[in-house]
């Protein structure tokens, strides 16, 4: 991760922004064969947050040996991707995972690799087919997982991996109500709308719903995934967004500043 570390911190200083920024250098797809469906991009931000986080488990299928996709994205447990798949080789993985009732596991892609830690996927629905054989798949998080092999023998990568649990008891309420309101300040001042409601979410998910939410550094949602601590996870994240949310406050204020300047037509 120090490679990816780098690449944000010298697009940051080249741009002059401040510490909390998105590194948007590092907000893309790579070419792997999928990519997020459009969509999905073209969505509002509370329509997306409506459907981000779907019930959790996969069940007894906890293969483990499964293939997988580098892509410049951190997908979280109980976190909904919708994905369009065109390659042949990514084509087959769908069939395979479909028809063993089977993961794929999803890591972040860095310029110099991929990360150790990522989260499995399991394929939920098949949106739509098409004549080309291309399709339209949604997916959902499942489960945070350590690759201990690779393995590159096969077109597609695959890895031998190590499930990942917490160490700790779900959070009080008051600790989880600090989190929410700081989520719901910087939701608010980003997007102008009503924040989403975080009450049906079970106690070891909320940090994960959070990160999710929100258009957060690459880097930070790794971090965020990689920790097995609901506390220490939630910890951080109401620490980065307490920060984060006067930069925002500014901006909004400079914003409503300089749509006042303006003079209307006669």
């Amino acid at each position: 991760m120090a490679a990816f570390r780098g690449t944000c911190k010298d697009s940051a200083a080249r741009r002059g922004r401040n510490r909390l920024e998105v590194c948007a250098a590092s907000i893309h797809f790579l070419h792997f064969g999928l990519r997020l469906q459009p969509s999905a991009r073209g969505r509002s931000a509370g329509s997306i947050l409506q459907d981000l986080l779907v019930s959790f488990g996969l069940g007894p299928m906890r293969p483990e040996r499964i293939p997988l996709f580098p892509l410049n994205v951190v997908l979280f447990p109980g976190e909904q991707l919708p994905l369009h798949i065109f390659e042949p080789r990514y084509r087959r993985m769908v069939r395979n995972c479909l028809e063993a009732k089977s993961p794929f596991g999803m890591l972040l892609a860095l310029p110099n690799g991929v990360v150790r830690v990522g989260c499995t996927a399991e394929i939920v629905d098949i949106v739509k087919k098409y004549e080309d054989g291309r399709m339209d798949i949604l997916t959902v998080g499942r489960e945070p997982f350590r690759i201990l092999e690779l393995f590159s023998d096969d077109p597609l990568l695959h890895g031998q991996i190590d499930y990942l649990e917490d160490h700790d008891p779900p959070l009080e309420a008051p600790s989880r109500q600090r989190l929410i309101e700081a989520y719901e300040t910087c939701h608010t001042l980003l997007f102008s709308e009503i924040p989403r409601n975080f009450e049906g979410i079970v106690p070891e998910q909320l940090a994960y719903a959070v990160a999710a939410a929100l258009p957060l550094d690459l880097l930070w949602k790794q971090q965020i995934l990689e920790l097995r601590s609901e506390a220490e996870r939630q910890e951080r994240l109401l620490a980065y967004l307490r920060d984060w949310a006067p930069h925002l406050q500014k901006a909004e204020a400079l914003r409503q500043r300089a749509g006042g300047n303006g003079h209307g037509l006669n």
